[in-house]
């Protein structure tokens, strides 16, 4: 879609109409990203330990994305794989290899009783990711969970709280636009004042699918678009930090067999779903999930601030001085892997947090309210519309 004749004659036009201040913006965000790819790399991105000590670590599952293996954890110089699982023999045995691994489990539930495993990451199916997070904390192990954090179930997102403050222990969801460039660059910016309160914002996820992908049990077949809309909702919470307070959403159906009447489980007829929410900022955001246009397969966003905006890498604004846009060094031996590059700076998170016992940046407070407002968004779709108040799961105090 960024090969549009009409997306790049916008592009020209938008360039041409900056001033010399956001130019200078534009090419000191250029030269960031260019320092990172390059060989020589600034100070702050090149990676030093914070610990000599190994974190022991369990995987759990290795379906079609292949996710158990994908984000990089046996190749981090502070992690030792000590078993994995996947409830398919074939796959069990494929995530063993993928990960270098010489045991493994039939189940997580087996899994999470081995003593020496410290932490769990749980690439399962997403129905289960809820159930198997609080399972792993419940046996005194860090977790961190592919996205996202629950699925379609409100009181799912309560317990798994309740589950984290109870047992005191680590809780991270890889949600990969958070360090997608762009996001990540935001991200500083917004933290730096570089565009005072945000008025407006948008997050996209295109996943054109006319025919269900596979997945263990077909739970993706038919699913409520916005059960799944943290790649999406990254782009405001990921950016800032804040709270969706209400949200009116409309669905609409592409036609496909999937999402006629009565042909999946969840009584889902909407293959497209475009949410507006209220921010607790004062401001808007449209954030969407959309399986039916054609041929786009894309996450992506855009934040417009009192000081200034951003779209892509280009940043227009007051700030002249940007904070240092790059993201995170790796380990020599990890690679950012897929998603834009943000698998391994995920997994690389959620073990320096360990390290540090800090919170990780995705922790379950931001975990959730990325992921409760798409359910309460598709509760305003099948209600026409109507504005729905979201619930907030922030901490103690908070």
């Amino acid at each position: 879609m960024r090969n549009d004749p009409t997306h790049s004659m916008v592009r020209r036009e938008f360039l041409s109409r900056l001033g010399i201040a956001s130019m200078g913006a534009i090419a000191a965000i250029g030269s960031t990203a260019r320092q990172t790819r390059g060989r020589e790399r600034p100070a702050s991105q090149v990676w030093e330990p914070v610990s000599d000590r190994k974190i022991r670590v369990g995987i759990v599952g290795h379906g079609v994305c292949q996710f158990g293996a994908q984000f990089g954890f046996q190749d981090h110089p502070n992690v030792e794989v000590v078993a994995v699982s996947d409830l398919i023999p074939e796959r069990r045995k494929g995530l063993m290899e993928a990960c270098r691994c010489g045991k493994s489990y039939d189940s997580l539930e087996e899994l999470v009783k081995d003593p020496k495993i410290e932490a769990v990451f749980v690439a399962t199916d997403a129905p289960n990711h809820a159930r198997h997070c609080i399972e792993v904390l419940n046996h005194g192990k860090h977790v961190m969970t592919a996205v996202p954090a629950v699925f379609g179930s409100i009181e799912q997102a309560g317990q798994l709280v309740e589950t984290v403050q109870k047992t005191g222990l680590k809780y991270m969801m890889a949600e990969t636009s958070c360090f997608h460039e762009d996001c990540y660059a935001m991200r500083r910016i917004y933290h730096a004042g570089g565009f005072g309160r945000l008025l407006y914002s948008e997050g996209e996820y295109y996943h054109y699918s006319p025919t269900p992908i596979p997945s263990y049990k077909e739970w993706r077949t038919g699913m409520p678009p916005l059960w799944y809309p943290t790649h999406s909702t990254a782009y405001y919470i990921g950016v800032t930090g804040k709270r969706f307070t209400s949200v009116s959403c409309i669905g609409s159906n592409a036609g496909y067999p999937a999402f006629k009447p009565g042909a999946n489980r969840y009584g889902n007829t909407f293959s497209d779903e475009v949410a507006m929410f209220e921010t607790s900022e004062g401001g808007s955001s449209r954030m969407l999930m959309c399986k039916g246009v054609f041929g786009a397969v894309s996450e992506t966003g855009r934040v417009f601030g009192e000081k200034g905006y951003m779209n892509e890498m280009n940043y227009q604004g007051s700030m002249k001085d940007l904070p240092d846009l790059a993201r995170p060094a790796l380990p020599p031996s990890v690679g950012a892997g897929g998603h834009g590059g943000s698998h391994g700076p995920l997994m690389n998170e959620f073990i320096t947090a360990i390290l540090q016992d800090r919170e990780p940046l995705v922790n379950v407070y931001e975990a959730l309210a990325m992921t409760v407002p798409g359910i309460i968004a598709h509760q305003s779709a099948l209600k026409g519309g109507e504005r729905l108040r979201v619930p907030q799961y922030d901490r103690p105090g908070a």
